[in-house]
């Protein structure tokens, strides 16, 4: 079955006079993806957010949104997308429905109030609808700012750093309010943020793109899975495990981390045979778990 695909970027270019911000930039989203744009400061990320928004164009290369090119009927396509870029504003005086009734008379929508109360069902801020949002914490800005997003109940969303300046409970708030979007209300979402555990833990797939061109794009299970990973082992005796696997695996990378975990750099086909390897030679093997992390091969893509 064919993946419909709601965004392509084919060779985008951004250039600025001698600068180059985006250098033929090639990824897609796929519908139904949580999908993790990343990349360091300067990557080129912001310009590629902006393009895909047709707030500014490319200076060549395509793209498309839900299978047409983004300037050949930008109204209706960029009508189907809601963005969050940077943070929320909104008139702090003024209470978090009324600045949605706001927005959603600027945006011509049908049945405003109805809308309204369901948006703020969906972000979690019904309770809250006549405080002033001068009262409203960070994490619940942001909250109201995804709400603003949803108000022209769009197919694909754009998040530029949901969890920035969120304390730790915010953003455990924030990842459960996007996977909730995206399985419940079926919104395509694409997340650009540099708190790469958030990712981690919500996107299935991403792009990682360094210097305005793609570096790697793909499944985030898969990426971080491959061929060679970091394991940690949990056994009953470290330094006669460690001494077993030298003897028979010499070129398996090892490090002790404590009385009863070591790390180990493998290829991910010679797990099973260290498994078998300890056990027929009587050592108490408690978990194997995987170590690699997001930021681990963030780091290693784009240093």
């Amino acid at each position: 079955m064919t993946t419909e695909k709601y965004l392509e970027f084919d060779n985008v270019t951004k250039q600025y006079d001698n600068f180059t911000a985006v250098s033929g930039l090639s990824f897609s989203v796929n519908k139904g993806d949580i999908f993790g744009f990343l990349g360091p400061n300067g990557a080129g990320k912001s310009t590629s957010i902006r393009m895909l928004l047709s707030l500014i164009t490319p200076t060549s290369g395509d793209i498309k949104l839900f299978g047409t090119p983004i300037n050949q009927d930008r109204n209706r396509t960029i009508a189907q997308v809601g963005a969050l870029v940077e943070k929320p504003d909104f008139y702090p005086y003024l209470s978090a429905e009324r600045n949605l009734d706001i927005l959603a008379r600027l945006s011509e929508i049908d049945n405003r109030k109805n809308k309204i109360d369901e948006v703020l069902e969906l972000v979690g801020l019904s309770e809250r609808r006549h405080s002033k949002v001068k009262t409203f914490s960070q994490g619940m800005k942001q909250r109201l700012g995804i709400a603003q997003t949803l108000l022209h109940s769009p197919k694909l969303v754009v998040l530029d750093e949901p969890a920035n300046g969120l304390d730790p409970q915010g953003q455990v708030d924030m990842r459960e309010l996007i996977v909730r979007l995206n399985k419940d209300k079926g919104i395509t979402i694409i997340i650009s943020s540099h708190i790469l555990n958030e990712v981690e833990q919500i996107c299935n797939r991403m792009v990682i793109i360094n210097k305005g061109k793609s570096v790697v794009e793909g499944d985030v299970a898969e990426l971080l899975t491959g061929s060679k990973m970091k394991v940690m082992l949990t056994t009953d005796d470290n330094d006669n495990t460690m001494s077993i696997i030298s003897d028979n695996e010499p070129t398996v990378e090892m490090k002790k981390l404590n009385e009863e975990k070591i790390s180990l750099q493998i290829e991910r086909e010679s797990i099973p045979k260290i498994n078998n390897l300890l056990i027929n030679n009587g050592i108490k093997v408690y978990s194997i778990e995987p170590i690699r992390s997001l930021e681990e091969y963030f780091i290693d893509k784009t240093k």
